[in-house]
């Protein structure tokens, strides 16, 4: 018979505040946090500072629910806070308060904004818009923010536009589906949620709502390794036969990230997405003008903080990132994970080859969303470049694409040009606005615009989408027609 835990008076929690015995307490349980002071990613400080003390306010602001659990062996549970007794804080930790209270919640704008009823939004783009006057000014840059001057951010969808669709008639599209299969994992559509960092700062249940909505789709989610929530509370937020991947940014403590895809395999994760084109985070100035909210990362640990360069939650949460990943982990991470391996970040048909060579399941053509090199190639053109240059590579694995994907005709080009799936990434971040529902939302207008498109461009099912049906003519001069241009190294004369 379990154990009654133990009823510990704020009196007795009180002498526990310094570094050599520190006691907290956190929604009623109390833990004992001494040996993890100089673990915790964000310093010993910030800890101390609640020595002895009830840090529930604090720990929320930073934290999703269940980190503490992750983090602390069960030995360390010290019992239950009486709740019978009024607690008293420090004067420094209720000006802590004030200012959380006083930030929380603040718009991008000034003026007042009146949030639109879920059914009126129809598109991503009302979505966007909403999330731009409602979120808080540092997550609407966050998400939003993009690498220097946008070159590649606009373009990833601009290009989009400029592919024309060639439709089919006098079809009979009464019955159409959507369905595809993803990795062997069933799918409704033929795109999934794409791994997009911190979604609490958009709604509280952040990725786990987005789990319910997505097993309410029948959509495949794609945690982000720098997610806001356990990876076990997402999975569980989901339903038992739901299949999820996980994105991998390799961790320079190569541990830690042993530890996470041997996690990751008992969780019944599907697949791994490792990102190869982020070894540094790329110059966001968006998000860097605006001081870093108080946010860690459940999965990767990772802290936002300020420094001398801004306050770049993107940068400052990439810092533990492996700058020395190079194809030759390939092997190690597929055999450690026992998972199927896709490559994320492809850019070229050169790494596609390369990609393919390594006995990966999958590539994903992407640029990080437009987030890491500036003028790097919108990742419509790569898929182009793989047709022109490599062909075969759709015959040897799956190709997925994102960036810049806002409308189910988009998706369909991105089907008819040979991706057996797209993933979407900013427009659920913004749909979390509305928790749950506005992922299930979301999920709706793009089937329904998928849907259109596929009827009115004749027809019935994802896999009858070829080449055929469009015209790429706008961009097919921006293809590369080689692997690599021969250069004459130009040398400057020698001084007589």
């Amino acid at each position: 018979m379990p154990t009654k835990p133990l009823t510990i008076s704020f009196k007795d929690l009180k002498p526990h505040d310094n570094s050599n015995d520190c006691w907290i307490a956190v929604h009623s349980k109390i833990y004992d946090v001494t040996d993890f002071l100089e673990a915790h990613p964000g310093g010993s400080g910030i800890i101390l500072k609640y020595a002895g003390n009830d840090a529930t306010r604090a720990y929320d602001e930073i934290h999703a629910p269940g980190i503490l659990e992750e983090s602390l062996s069960p030995d360390k549970f010290r019992g239950l806070l009486d709740q019978t007794e009024v607690i008293t804080l420090p004067e420094d930790q209720k000006e802590d308060i004030k200012t959380i209270e006083r930030t929380r919640g603040q718009s991008i704008s000034t003026k007042t904004y009146e949030k639109p009823e879920l059914f009126r939004l129809i598109s991503t783009y009302d979505l966007e818009e909403v999330a731009q006057n409602t979120l808080t000014a540092k997550a609407w840059a966050f998400y939003s923010s993009a690498a220097t001057d946008l070159v590649t951010h606009r373009g990833n969808s601009n290009l989009y536009r400029r592919i024309m669709l060639r439709p089919r008639v006098m079809r009979n599209v009464a019955e159409v589906t959507t369905k595809r299969s993803i990795l062997g994992c069933p799918s409704s559509a033929p795109f999934f949620v794409s791994p997009a960092a911190m979604a609490r700062l958009a709604h509280p249940d952040g990725e786990c709502a987005i789990a319910r909505g997505c097993a309410s789709e029948g959509v495949i989610q794609c945690v982000s390794n720098n997610a806001s929530y356990p990876l076990a509370d997402i999975i569980s937020s989901g339903t038992s036969t739901q299949p999820f991947f996980l994105q991998l940014y390799v961790n320079a403590d190569r541990a830690k990230t042993i530890q996470l895809l041997h996690k990751a395999h008992e969780l019944g994760i599907k697949a791994i997405f490792v990102t190869v084109d982020a070894h540094v985070p790329g110059k966001r100035e968006a998000d860097e003008r605006i001081a870093a909210e108080n946010v860690a990362s459940a999965i990767s640990g990772a802290v936002a903080s300020n420094d001398k360069k801004g306050g770049g939650m993107g940068r400052l949460m990439g810092q533990y990132i492996d700058k020395t990943l190079s194809w030759t982990d390939i092997p190690w991470i597929q055999e450690t994970s026992r998972l199927p391996v896709v490559v994320k970040g492809v850019q070229s048909a050169a790494d596609a080859r390369i990609a393919v060579s390594y006995g990966v399941k999958g590539i994903m053509l992407s640029n990080h969303g437009g987030r890491s090199l500036d003028t790097s190639q919108p990742a419509i053109l790569t898929l182009l470049e793989l047709h022109r240059i490599c062909p075969e590579v759709f015959n040897q694995v799956e190709v997925y694409i994102d960036g810049g994907i806002m409308r189910g005709s988009d998706i369909l080009k991105a089907l008819c040009l040979g991706a057996t799936a797209v993933g979407v990434g900013r427009p659920f971040l913004y749909s979390l606005c509305y928790g749950q529902e506005g992922v299930e939302h979301l999920c709706e207008i793009l089937k329904d615009e998928l849907e259109t498109s596929m009827r009115l461009s004749g027809i019935t099912d994802v896999d009858q989408a070829h080449p055929g049906l469009v015209n790429t003519r706008d961009v097919d001069f921006l293809v590369e027609r080689s692997e690599g241009h021969e250069w004459i190294r130009w040398r400057p004369k020698a001084k007589m």
